[in-house]
């Protein structure tokens, strides 16, 4: 009995702190996370996933991490490539999404390059669709190619630059990001890298 115990407290662990599971992807709150994807020439590896949660109880996402193979976390911000992939729990606008965006640049960017970017970070905005339980957005960014928005797999568009890139991800790994505490697990580095 106590070893059964021990068991599903290990996989709950597992499950909650975000950390990947089997060679055939990471799952969590039931969601799969491929280990590795491949786009165009580039292949991705899973870094890690998490659960975001809204008001500290309620699930609203679970997100997982991408960098190129040979990218580590420290690297986020320099030219490499990376993919978040978030998965929501619950129906979100748009409008919302751009909304809640931009006020988390703001929080994480200068005045300065705000203005700079603010052609692109429209560009982006442009994109974004309203979504529902079940639904995934995936943002790639590759060297040379720019920063793609994708529904369900689904291209919605590209905004070029490096520049760009390292100042969108700040939203999600910044200073001042949208969660402490989905930034700290996703950048925890795993064995696998």
């Amino acid at each position: 009995m106590k070893r059964c115990l021990a068991v599903l407290l290990a996989c709950y662990v597992m499950m909650t702190a975000g950390i990947p599971g089997t060679l055939d992807g990471a799952q969590i709150e039931g969601v799969t996370f491929r280990d590795e994807c491949k786009i165009g020439e580039t292949r991705f590896v899973l870094n890690n996933v998490t659960l975001v949660r809204y008001q500290i109880v309620i699930k609203a996402m679970v997100a997982g991490l991408y960098l190129g193979e040979k990218a580590k976390p420290a690297d986020l911000f320099n030219d490499v490539p990376k993919r978040l992939e978030l998965h929501y729990f619950w129906s979100l606008s748009g409008k919302d999404i751009v909304t809640a965006s931009d006020k988390l640049l703001v929080q994480n960017l200068s005045a300065a390059k705000m203005t700079a970017l603010r052609e692109k970070i429209d560009l982006m905005n442009s994109f974004y669709e309203d979504v529902k339980a079940g639904d995934r957005y995936s943002l790639t960014y590759i060297p040379g190619a720019g920063t793609e928005l994708a529904l369900n797999g689904k291209k919605k568009g590209v905004v070029p630059g490096a520049d760009f890139a390292a100042a969108y991800f700040t939203i999600w790994f910044g200073k001042k990001p949208m969660d402490v505490s989905m930034r700290d697990e996703l950048l925890k580095p795993t064995s696998s890298r």
